[in-house]
């Protein structure tokens, strides 16, 4: 946190323990919009609605006037329609997805109570300079570095991803606008694409021929005897075989026309952003 905003002079870093509920109302102190992006172990999704509900309780009790979380697609569940609208039915048939509706009906609870203004904007999968978090880190690794990237599969569903800088100016559109609380909104990628695709793109960005393994949902299975959290990927596998698709026509009547990122332009970004990194 230091390392990316620690020289912002508009930036202050509070650190705050979710297990001290004087910590949380410290954090909160004057504070009149939270934007959530609190992430929990892949292997401890039960937190997600604790960790909420102690936010939620300190941010209510400092007066704070609006909640934004950043969420999944993990709710929806399977999907039942190709594409993806709000109107599409909560229906997570996982832990993880069961976990993340748990934590969006508590702020959307407390926003219809009366206690906060809460909504929810829900990203896809996502890449962008230094996002480790991403399926395609180890892609933008290995095309920088040479070696051999590993990826999850199948590699050649439709998918889509979010370049992360894009994310941004949407979050803040959307905390501005009275009428996006009390509900929740997609936010979808700039198109479909397969992740055979981006690698082929990206290698050939590097200068370099394709080099990659893929481990599918039974490989998963085996692996995650050893790791526990690949174990934990089992379960998703589903998103990345029946890929949850997401319509967002309704945020942009919202906030009017949203900037994307072209793949062709994020994936130089970021393989650029790799590389530099290994030279320095």
């Amino acid at each position: 946190m230091r390392h990316c905003f620690g020289s912002d002079p508009l930036a202050e870093i509070i650190a705050w323990d979710p297990n001290d509920a004087e910590s949380v109302r410290r954090a909160m102190h004057d504070v009149d919009t939270v934007i959530y992006l609190v992430g929990v172990p892949y292997n401890h999704f039960e937190l997600h609605p604790v960790v909420m509900r102690q936010t939620l309780e300190g941010a209510c009790a400092e007066n704070v006037e609006r909640m934004v979380l950043i969420g999944t697609v993990y709710p929806y569940g399977a999907p039942v329609t190709p594409n993806v609208t709000e109107e599409h039915p909560r229906n997570p048939h996982t832990f993880k997805g069961r976990m993340r509706k748990q934590q969006e009906d508590l702020l959307l609870e407390a926003d219809a109570a009366g206690r906060i203004r809460g909504t929810v904007l829900r990203l896809p999968d996502f890449y962008g300079p230094h996002v480790e978090g991403s399926y395609l880190h180890s892609l933008f690794q290995a095309a920088a570095a040479g070696g051999t990237a590993n990826m999850l599969g199948p590699i050649d569903a439709p998918h889509e991803f979010l370049f992360v800088p894009d994310a941004g100016g949407v979050v803040l559109a959307l905390a501005d606008k009275a009428e996006a609380y009390g509900s929740f909104w997609n936010l979808a990628g700039a198109g479909v694409i397969t992740q055979r695709e981006i690698i082929d793109r990206v290698f050939a960005m590097a200068g370099r021929k394709p080099k990659f393994r893929v481990a599918g949902k039974w490989t998963l299975r085996v692996l995650g005897l050893f790791n526990p959290l690949l174990r934990e990927l089992v379960e998703m596998n589903y998103l990345l075989t029946t890929p949850v698709l997401m319509d967002d026509r309704a945020l942009t009547r919202l906030l009017g026309d949203i900037r994307k990122t072209l793949y062709e332009t994020g994936l130089k970004l970021t393989l650029d952003a790799y590389t530099q990194r290994n030279s320095a």
